[in-house]
This record gives structure tokens, sequence and C-alpha cells, in this order.
């Protein structure tokens, strides 16, 4: 039996799942087209179940906010001429976003992008480990290189060449008597 092919691949929405006030988010324009309906649709939506959305689960951009959205990605120029400020929607703001639309559509891509939002964490995580190990190897050889540094210091010691012993005179030395 063939795979089923992903409605939305996990790939691109990880793409569009952006950090902003160290949140990670979906800008509200992504977030209707993986949803197949328009942005407008999606935000009255949201209005209309303004309970379901608390802070933590969606928030609306500054106009400053925005501008740097239009500047850095590509895809979001058409809001530069929108008048509205785009909502930002977390993991769980994009979850309960499919279930106020209400379409099968949504509850089968909210699958997907919840698989991106883990995926990104279970990158973010492993990236944080790796980390954390090439500091300690760093720290290790960090070590050794004082170690080596001290040895190469005792080996050119050991190289120096000893100034050749004084050679005594023959004879009498008046200035010793």
């Amino acid at each position: 039996m063939p795979a089923k092919k992903a409605l939305v691949p996990v790939g691109k929405i990880e793409q569009r799942i952006l950090l902003i006030r160290g949140e990670k988010v979906i800008i509200d324009a992504d977030l209707a087209q993986f949803y197949g309906v328009p942005t407008k649709r999606l935000n009255e939506q949201v209005k209309r179940n303004k309970a379901r959305f608390p802070k933590d689960f969606m928030f609306q951009l500054s106009s400053e906010e925005k501008s740097a959205l239009v500047a850095n990605c590509d895809h979001l120029d058409k809001l530069k001429y929108s008048r509205s400020l785009p909502y930002a929607f977390t993991e769980h703001g994009a979850i309960m976003a499919a279930s106020v639309l209400n379409s099968k559509r949504a509850v089968e891509v909210s699958v997907y992008i919840v698989r991106a939002f883990v995926k990104l964490r279970r990158m973010i995580s492993e990236h944080k480990e790796l980390s954390r190990k090439i500091a300690q190897v760093e720290s290790h050889l960090a070590e050794h290189d004082e170690q080596i540094i001290e040895l190469i210091k005792a080996i050119k010691q050991l190289l120096k060449p000893e100034p050749p012993p004084k050679k005594r005179r023959i004879g009498f030395n008046a200035e010793k008597h």
C-alpha cells in the first residue's frame, strides 16, 4: 500500500516557524495558507473564540515586529501593505485554530504542524547537547594544551646546550693568591 502523501510537507512548515519574542510561532497568513482558508476567515474565527486563545497561544505583533518580519521574510511581503497587524500562533494556538476552523483539512494539517514543532524542539535539544559536549572537549583540550606547553618548555630546556665549563689555566694565578 503506497504511503499517504502529506498535505503540507513538514519541511515547508518548519521553514515558516519563526522565533518572535522568544517563542516559536507561525504567522496567521502562513497558518491560514496551511489550513486552506483565507487569513481573514482564520482571524474571524479566532476573534469569535477569543477565550480559547490566551496570550501563550497567540499574540498580535507590534508595528516594529511587523516591519522586521516583512524585511526578513520574502514570502510575507504582502503584509507590508496590510493595515492590520498580524497574529502569531504558538504550537498550541495553531492546534486551537484548527479546532475553531472545524474543517477536515485544518484538522489533518494540524498534525503536520505539531510534528514540525516537535522536530524543531528535538533539533534544538540535540544542538544544546552537542554544544555541551563540544565545550567539554574544548575544556579537556585546553588542559592538555597547558600540559603540552609545559612539556615542550622542559624539552627545550633539556636541548639547550650547556655552557662549556671554564677552562682552568695551567700555571700559577697571581690573582687568586
